[in-house]
């Protein structure tokens, strides 16, 4: 256990402007407590506190929130050297009877590290250049949003016109017809609604232009980071810059997931029992990052549909009695494996 290694403990609850902090023995009684402001020079006051107020050299900080308004903190402790572990949010069946306020949170979050194992740490998720994937990943989340309804916005317009349009509302919006509107003139005897009409649809076509430049450049950025993180990984079948983005943004670097089977737990492809009477099955887990599923559901979908060797295997599996679903279920804990192992070979541990 993690309190039989070191020599103090500190328990941090973060917030938007001050992080409140408890320092205790390793048995989980209590040194002492501060609270700093969630600046630089408070990271800086917290960790010379910690240091005075330490029975020993051994420390280990438990951080609630390590990528949210922890980040700053725990990039801190740990150029400072210190080992920084990521604590949850209490659940409601721990506060049951203790309260709420911030010495609490701090002090569970005490509790939290002193019962892991230390070969289960919960280290905090990269910075780094996988940083850079997230934040491009989360702005064409964004991009891709924003343009669908733009996209329906102007499928809307369109079919308010005439034959013509509607012809355009039902086909796709390639950039040729994206081209084609945006060069229409209004005709001179024109009513104002469809002056106002002529302009917003020209308004979206450019918009839509825009997003689509945007999200080749997006796809760009990511190819170039994955291929310095993980060469290549975009060469395996059916995995694309974004889907190998996403599964290195999870997977954050090798240790976070102890082996291929917990990696299948977090990316929600690790099979239940699902058996009742006569019947013998299994099914996918439904919890985990439902961002690294999504990915390994394109991947699967994406070899089931242009990969031989994974057509092959599923006219064996088909022949076996099994069924379409438990079959693609069968190939994403595959590919799960197949990620984690071609990582965890790439990518430096933490």
């Amino acid at each position: 256990m993690l309190a039989e290694c070191i020599d103090a403990v500190i328990g941090v609850d973060t917030h938007r402007d001050t992080h409140h902090a408890e320092i205790a023995h390793p048995s989980g009684a209590v040194i002492a407590a501060c609270s700093i402001p969630s600046t630089s020079v408070g990271y800086a006051q917290l960790l010379a506190w910690a240091r005075g107020h330490a029975p020993g050299p051994r420390l280990v900080i438990s951080i609630e929130g390590t990528r949210s308004y922890g980040a700053g903190l725990a990039r801190a402790a740990t150029a400072a050297g210190l080992i920084v572990t990521e604590c949850e949010q209490p659940t409601r069946k721990t506060r049951r009877g203790k309260g709420k306020s911030d010495p609490i949170d701090a002090h569970l979050a005490v509790l939290a590290a002193l019962q892991l194992d230390t070969a289960k740490l919960a280290i905090p998720r990269a910075d780094g250049d996988r940083e850079a994937l997230r934040i491009l990943l989360c702005a064409r989340a964004e991009l891709t949003t924003t343009a669908t309804g733009q996209a329906n916005r102007l499928r809307a317009l369109l079919r308010d016109g005439d034959d013509h349009d509607r012809d355009l509302a039902r086909g796709r919006l390639t950039s040729t017809t994206l081209a084609a509107l945006a060069r229409r003139r209004l005709p001179a005897a024109a009513s104002r609604a469809q002056a106002v009409r002529h302009r917003e649809i020209r308004r979206l076509v450019q918009a839509l232009r825009d997003a689509t430049r945007a999200l080749k450049d997006n796809n760009a950025e990511l190819d170039a980071i994955v291929s310095d993180l993980a060469p290549g990984l975009t060469s395996r079948p059916g995995i694309g810059p974004v889907t190998a983005a996403q599964a290195i943004v999870s997977f954050s670097h090798p240790g976070r997931c102890r082996h291929d089977a917990a990696f299948a737990r977090l990316a929600g492809t690790s099979p239940l029992e699902a058996s009742s009477g006569q019947t013998t099955r299994h099914r996918l887990n439904r919890g985990g990052d439902r961002a690294l599923n999504k990915a390994i559901h394109i991947i699967a979908t994406t070899r089931m549909r242009s990969d031989p060797t994974t057509r092959a295997y599923i006219t064996r599996r088909r022949a076996q009695g099994k069924s379409d679903r438990e079959i693609r279920r069968c190939l994403k804990r595959y590919i799960t494996r197949q990620l984690y192992r071609a990582l965890t070979a790439a990518m430096p541990p933490a």
